[in-house]
Protein backbone atom coordinates (compact mmCIF):
# COMPACT_ATOMS: atom_id res chain seq x y z
CA UNK A 1 0.00 0.00 0.00
CA UNK A 2 1.33 3.42 -0.97
CA UNK A 3 0.30 6.10 1.50
CA UNK A 4 0.08 9.85 0.79
CA UNK A 5 3.31 11.71 1.54
CA UNK A 6 2.40 14.91 3.32
CA UNK A 7 5.06 17.50 4.09
CA UNK A 8 4.42 19.85 7.01
CA UNK A 9 6.42 23.05 7.50
CA UNK A 10 6.81 24.29 11.07
CA UNK A 11 6.21 27.95 10.23
CA UNK A 12 7.66 30.88 12.16
CA UNK A 13 9.71 29.49 15.08
CA UNK A 14 8.56 32.39 17.26
CA UNK A 15 4.87 31.68 16.71
CA UNK A 16 2.48 28.85 17.49
CA UNK A 17 3.20 26.86 14.32
CA UNK A 18 5.49 24.23 15.91
CA UNK A 19 3.06 23.81 18.82
CA UNK A 20 -0.13 23.31 16.79
CA UNK A 21 1.71 21.03 14.36
CA UNK A 22 3.03 18.65 17.01
CA UNK A 23 -0.23 18.72 18.98
CA UNK A 24 -2.06 17.74 15.79
CA UNK A 25 0.35 14.93 14.95
CA UNK A 26 0.10 13.56 18.49
CA UNK A 27 -3.58 12.78 17.71
CA UNK A 28 -2.74 10.07 15.21
CA UNK A 29 -6.03 8.25 15.82
CA UNK A 30 -8.04 11.08 14.20
CA UNK A 31 -5.67 11.65 11.26
CA UNK A 32 -5.67 9.76 7.97
CA UNK A 33 -3.06 7.08 7.42
CA UNK A 34 -0.15 8.83 5.72
CA UNK A 35 3.57 9.51 5.87
CA UNK A 36 3.95 12.90 7.57
CA UNK A 37 7.32 14.59 7.01
CA UNK A 38 8.17 17.65 9.10
CA UNK A 39 10.31 20.37 7.53
CA UNK A 40 12.13 22.12 10.34
CA UNK A 41 14.97 21.83 12.82
CA UNK A 42 15.61 19.17 15.45
CA UNK A 43 16.17 21.87 18.08
CA UNK A 44 12.78 23.42 17.41
CA UNK A 45 11.01 20.05 17.44
CA UNK A 46 12.62 18.93 20.70
CA UNK A 47 11.96 22.25 22.46
CA UNK A 48 8.30 22.10 21.45
CA UNK A 49 7.88 18.47 22.49
CA UNK A 50 9.31 19.35 25.91
CA UNK A 51 7.06 22.41 26.22
CA UNK A 52 3.98 20.29 25.51
CA UNK A 53 5.20 17.20 27.39
CA UNK A 54 4.50 15.06 24.35
CA UNK A 55 6.20 11.63 24.41
CA UNK A 56 6.62 11.43 20.63
CA UNK A 57 9.55 9.75 18.91
CA UNK A 58 10.18 11.58 15.63
CA UNK A 59 13.18 10.19 13.76
CA UNK A 60 15.28 12.32 11.43
CA UNK A 61 15.45 11.19 7.80
CA UNK A 62 17.82 12.31 5.05
CA UNK A 63 15.33 11.84 2.22
CA UNK A 64 11.65 11.17 1.61
CA UNK A 65 10.93 7.52 0.96
CA UNK A 66 7.90 5.56 -0.19
CA UNK A 67 7.29 3.64 3.01
CA UNK A 68 4.04 1.69 3.11
CA UNK A 69 3.49 2.19 6.84
CA UNK A 70 2.19 5.42 8.45
CA UNK A 71 4.90 7.44 10.14
CA UNK A 72 6.00 10.88 11.35
CA UNK A 73 9.56 11.91 10.58
CA UNK A 74 11.71 15.03 10.38
CA UNK A 75 13.63 16.23 7.34
CA UNK A 76 16.04 18.63 9.01
CA UNK A 77 16.61 21.86 7.12
CA UNK A 78 19.97 23.58 7.31
CA UNK A 79 19.06 26.87 8.97
CA UNK A 80 20.80 29.28 11.39
CA UNK A 81 18.54 28.61 14.36
CA UNK A 82 20.15 28.22 17.76
CA UNK A 83 17.12 29.43 19.71
CA UNK A 84 13.79 30.77 18.49
CA UNK A 85 12.92 34.36 19.37
CA UNK A 86 9.50 33.74 20.83
CA UNK A 87 6.55 36.06 20.45
CA UNK A 88 8.10 38.59 18.06
CA UNK A 89 8.80 39.08 14.39
CA UNK A 90 12.50 38.81 13.56
CA UNK A 91 14.85 38.52 10.61
CA UNK A 92 16.17 35.17 11.85
CA UNK A 93 12.71 33.67 12.29
CA UNK A 94 11.70 34.92 8.87
CA UNK A 95 14.73 33.39 7.16
CA UNK A 96 14.26 30.04 8.90
CA UNK A 97 10.53 29.76 8.21
CA UNK A 98 11.12 30.60 4.55
CA UNK A 99 13.77 27.88 4.24
CA UNK A 100 11.39 25.30 5.73
CA UNK A 101 8.71 26.27 3.21
CA UNK A 102 11.04 26.58 0.23
CA UNK A 103 12.42 23.08 0.71
CA UNK A 104 8.96 21.54 1.11
CA UNK A 105 7.81 23.16 -2.13
CA UNK A 106 10.98 21.94 -3.86
CA UNK A 107 10.22 18.38 -2.76
CA UNK A 108 6.58 18.66 -3.84
CA UNK A 109 7.55 20.13 -7.21
CA UNK A 110 9.74 17.12 -8.02
CA UNK A 111 7.02 14.68 -6.94
CA UNK A 112 8.43 13.53 -3.61
CA UNK A 113 5.37 14.92 -1.76
CA UNK A 114 1.68 14.67 -2.56
CA UNK A 115 0.74 17.59 -0.32
CA UNK A 116 2.28 20.42 1.67
CA UNK A 117 0.71 21.74 4.88
CA UNK A 118 2.16 25.05 6.02
CA UNK A 119 2.11 26.26 9.62
CA UNK A 120 1.69 30.05 9.98
CA UNK A 121 4.49 32.41 9.02
CA UNK A 122 4.91 36.08 9.90
CA UNK A 123 4.77 38.40 6.89
CA UNK A 124 6.72 40.93 8.96
CA UNK A 125 9.47 38.38 9.69
CA UNK A 126 9.73 37.54 5.99
CA UNK A 127 10.00 41.23 5.19
CA UNK A 128 12.74 41.72 7.81
CA UNK A 129 14.63 38.82 6.22
CA UNK A 130 14.41 40.50 2.81
CA UNK A 131 12.07 37.87 1.37
CA UNK A 132 10.10 39.59 -1.44
CA UNK A 133 6.81 37.70 -0.98
CA UNK A 134 3.95 38.72 1.36
CA UNK A 135 3.10 35.08 2.02
CA UNK A 136 2.95 31.46 0.90
CA UNK A 137 0.42 31.99 -1.90
CA UNK A 138 2.37 34.84 -3.49
CA UNK A 139 5.53 32.72 -3.51
CA UNK A 140 3.68 29.85 -5.15
CA UNK A 141 2.14 32.21 -7.69
CA UNK A 142 5.60 32.98 -9.08
CA UNK A 143 5.89 29.41 -10.37
CA UNK A 144 2.18 28.70 -10.64
CA UNK A 145 0.47 31.89 -11.85
CA UNK A 146 -2.93 30.14 -11.88
CA UNK A 147 -2.81 29.43 -8.15
CA UNK A 148 -5.95 30.50 -6.26
CA UNK A 149 -6.48 31.23 -2.57
CA UNK A 150 -9.52 29.53 -1.04
CA UNK A 151 -10.81 28.83 2.45
CA UNK A 152 -12.47 25.55 3.35
CA UNK A 153 -14.63 24.23 6.19
CA UNK A 154 -17.64 21.99 6.59
CA UNK A 155 -19.81 25.06 7.19
CA UNK A 156 -18.67 27.35 4.38
CA UNK A 157 -16.19 27.54 1.50
CA UNK A 158 -14.82 30.75 -0.06
CA UNK A 159 -12.52 31.53 -3.00
CA UNK A 160 -10.85 34.94 -3.15
CA UNK A 161 -10.74 36.82 -6.45
CA UNK A 162 -8.00 39.00 -4.93
CA UNK A 163 -6.25 38.59 -1.63
CA UNK A 164 -3.15 40.37 -0.25
CA UNK A 165 -3.44 43.63 -2.17
CA UNK A 166 -4.70 47.06 -1.07
CA UNK A 167 -8.46 47.49 -1.44
CA UNK A 168 -8.06 50.18 -4.09
CA UNK A 169 -6.08 47.81 -6.32
CA UNK A 170 -8.51 44.98 -5.66
CA UNK A 171 -11.41 47.11 -6.88
CA UNK A 172 -9.49 48.14 -10.01
CA UNK A 173 -9.20 44.44 -10.97
CA UNK A 174 -12.96 43.92 -11.21
CA UNK A 175 -13.22 43.66 -14.98
CA UNK A 176 -15.19 41.17 -17.07
CA UNK A 177 -12.13 39.58 -18.69
CA UNK A 178 -10.27 39.07 -15.40
CA UNK A 179 -13.36 37.72 -13.65
CA UNK A 180 -14.12 35.26 -16.44
CA UNK A 181 -10.53 34.03 -16.40
CA UNK A 182 -10.80 33.53 -12.63
CA UNK A 183 -14.10 31.62 -12.88
CA UNK A 184 -12.63 29.30 -15.52
CA UNK A 185 -9.51 28.69 -13.42
CA UNK A 186 -11.56 28.05 -10.29
CA UNK A 187 -13.77 25.57 -12.12
CA UNK A 188 -10.72 23.72 -13.51
CA UNK A 189 -9.03 23.70 -10.10
CA UNK A 190 -12.09 22.24 -8.40
CA UNK A 191 -12.20 19.45 -10.98
CA UNK A 192 -8.50 18.71 -10.40
CA UNK A 193 -9.15 18.57 -6.64
CA UNK A 194 -11.89 16.01 -7.15
CA UNK A 195 -14.69 18.54 -6.51
CA UNK A 196 -16.14 18.72 -10.03
CA UNK A 197 -19.77 18.97 -8.91
CA UNK A 198 -19.43 22.08 -6.76
CA UNK A 199 -21.63 25.10 -7.49
CA UNK A 200 -20.14 28.60 -7.50
CA UNK A 201 -21.97 31.62 -6.08
CA UNK A 202 -20.52 35.05 -6.83
CA UNK A 203 -20.76 37.97 -4.44
CA UNK A 204 -21.65 41.44 -5.64
CA UNK A 205 -19.44 44.42 -4.93
CA UNK A 206 -21.85 47.23 -4.07
CA UNK A 207 -24.64 47.36 -1.47
CA UNK A 208 -27.59 45.22 -2.60
CA UNK A 209 -25.41 44.06 -5.53
CA UNK A 210 -25.81 47.53 -7.06
CA UNK A 211 -29.62 47.64 -6.88
CA UNK A 212 -29.93 47.63 -10.68
CA UNK A 213 -27.31 50.35 -11.02
CA UNK A 214 -28.66 52.69 -8.35
CA UNK A 215 -25.77 51.92 -5.96
CA UNK A 216 -23.01 51.18 -8.44
CA UNK A 217 -22.80 49.66 -11.89
CA UNK A 218 -20.00 47.08 -11.58
CA UNK A 219 -22.53 44.27 -11.24
CA UNK A 220 -24.24 45.18 -14.53
CA UNK A 221 -21.17 46.19 -16.50
CA UNK A 222 -18.48 43.77 -15.31
CA UNK A 223 -19.54 41.02 -12.90
CA UNK A 224 -22.84 39.93 -14.47
CA UNK A 225 -21.43 39.60 -18.01
CA UNK A 226 -18.52 37.48 -16.72
CA UNK A 227 -20.94 35.15 -14.93
CA UNK A 228 -23.09 34.81 -18.04
CA UNK A 229 -20.08 33.92 -20.18
CA UNK A 230 -18.97 31.35 -17.61
CA UNK A 231 -22.45 29.82 -17.64
CA UNK A 232 -22.28 29.51 -21.42
CA UNK A 233 -18.98 27.67 -20.94
CA UNK A 234 -20.82 25.04 -18.88
CA UNK A 235 -19.88 26.20 -15.37
CA UNK A 236 -22.41 25.89 -12.54
CA UNK A 237 -22.19 29.52 -11.42
CA UNK A 238 -24.76 32.07 -10.23
CA UNK A 239 -24.84 35.69 -9.11
CA UNK A 240 -23.97 38.35 -8.40
CA UNK A 241 -25.74 38.16 -5.06
CA UNK A 242 -25.63 40.88 -2.40
CA UNK A 243 -22.64 40.28 -0.15
CA UNK A 244 -24.85 40.35 2.95
CA UNK A 245 -26.89 37.42 1.56
CA UNK A 246 -24.57 35.20 -0.47
CA UNK A 247 -22.63 33.72 2.47
CA UNK A 248 -25.83 32.80 4.27
CA UNK A 249 -27.05 31.19 1.04
CA UNK A 250 -23.93 29.00 0.97
CA UNK A 251 -23.84 28.24 4.70
CA UNK A 252 -23.92 24.50 5.46
CA UNK A 253 -24.11 23.76 1.72
CA UNK A 254 -21.24 21.30 1.29
CA UNK A 255 -21.32 21.45 -2.51
CA UNK A 256 -21.18 25.25 -2.79
CA UNK A 257 -18.30 27.74 -2.81
CA UNK A 258 -18.60 31.55 -2.72
CA UNK A 259 -16.39 33.83 -4.80
CA UNK A 260 -15.52 36.92 -2.73
CA UNK A 261 -14.23 39.87 -4.74
CA UNK A 262 -11.65 41.03 -2.20
CA UNK A 263 -9.89 39.71 0.88
CA UNK A 264 -11.99 40.96 3.80
CA UNK A 265 -15.31 40.45 1.99
CA UNK A 266 -14.62 36.73 2.15
CA UNK A 267 -12.53 36.36 5.29
CA UNK A 268 -14.82 38.19 7.71
CA UNK A 269 -17.79 35.83 7.25
CA UNK A 270 -15.53 32.79 6.90
CA UNK A 271 -13.73 33.39 10.18
CA UNK A 272 -16.96 34.24 11.96
CA UNK A 273 -18.37 30.87 10.87
CA UNK A 274 -15.33 28.62 10.99
CA UNK A 275 -12.34 30.23 12.69
CA UNK A 276 -11.29 27.21 14.76
CA UNK A 277 -11.69 24.60 12.02
CA UNK A 278 -11.14 26.69 8.88
CA UNK A 279 -8.42 25.80 6.38
CA UNK A 280 -6.59 27.90 3.79
CA UNK A 281 -6.28 25.93 0.52
CA UNK A 282 -4.22 26.88 -2.53
CA UNK A 283 -5.95 25.54 -5.63
CA UNK A 284 -4.46 25.24 -9.11
CA UNK A 285 -1.18 23.58 -8.07
CA UNK A 286 0.17 20.19 -9.20
CA UNK A 287 0.16 19.20 -5.51
CA UNK A 288 -2.17 19.86 -2.58
CA UNK A 289 -1.38 22.79 -0.28
CA UNK A 290 -3.29 23.62 2.90
CA UNK A 291 -2.73 25.77 5.96
CA UNK A 292 -4.62 26.78 9.12
CA UNK A 293 -6.65 29.95 8.66
CA UNK A 294 -4.98 31.79 11.57
CA UNK A 295 -1.66 33.52 12.03
CA UNK A 296 1.36 33.17 14.29
CA UNK A 297 -0.46 34.34 17.46
CA UNK A 298 2.72 35.83 18.92
CA UNK A 299 0.83 36.86 22.05
CA UNK A 300 0.44 33.23 23.22
CA UNK A 301 3.49 31.67 21.53
CA UNK A 302 5.62 29.48 23.78
CA UNK A 303 2.93 29.22 26.46
CA UNK A 304 1.46 25.85 25.49
CA UNK A 305 -2.04 27.30 25.07
CA UNK A 306 -2.55 27.29 21.29
CA UNK A 307 -5.63 25.55 19.89
CA UNK A 308 -4.51 23.03 17.22
CA UNK A 309 -7.99 22.52 15.71
CA UNK A 310 -7.39 24.49 12.50
CA UNK A 311 -4.00 22.86 11.92
CA UNK A 312 -5.53 19.44 12.50
CA UNK A 313 -8.24 20.28 9.97
CA UNK A 314 -5.57 21.43 7.48
CA UNK A 315 -3.71 18.12 7.79
CA UNK A 316 -6.92 16.10 7.47
CA UNK A 317 -8.08 18.09 4.42
CA UNK A 318 -4.70 17.63 2.73
CA UNK A 319 -5.04 13.86 3.07
CA UNK A 320 -8.67 13.97 1.89
CA UNK A 321 -7.81 16.02 -1.19
CA UNK A 322 -4.89 13.71 -2.00
CA UNK A 323 -7.42 10.89 -2.22
CA UNK A 324 -9.99 12.95 -4.15
CA UNK A 325 -7.44 14.17 -6.70
CA UNK A 326 -6.08 10.63 -7.14
CA UNK A 327 -9.54 9.19 -7.69
CA UNK A 328 -10.38 11.99 -10.10
CA UNK A 329 -7.23 11.31 -12.12
CA UNK A 330 -8.00 7.59 -12.29
CA UNK A 331 -11.55 8.27 -13.47
CA UNK A 332 -10.21 10.51 -16.23
CA UNK A 333 -8.01 7.78 -17.74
Amino acid sequence: MTLPRIGITLGDPGGIGPEVTLRSLSKRSILSLANYILFGSRTLVQETLELLALPMDIPTVSEIGDAGLPAVSLLEIDAPLEAAQMGIASKENGEVSFRFFEEAVKQARKGALDAVVTAPISKHSWSLAGIPYPGHTEYLSQSYPHALMAFWSEKIKVALFSHHVPLKRALERIKTEKLLEFFLRLHKSLIEAGKANMSILVSGLNPHAGEEGLMGDEEKKEIGPAIQQAQRAGIRIEGPYPADVVFRKAYNMAGTIVVALYHDQGLIPFKMAAFDEGVNVTLGLPFIRTSPDHGTAFDIAGKGRANPQSMTAAIKLAAELCGSASNNTEEGH
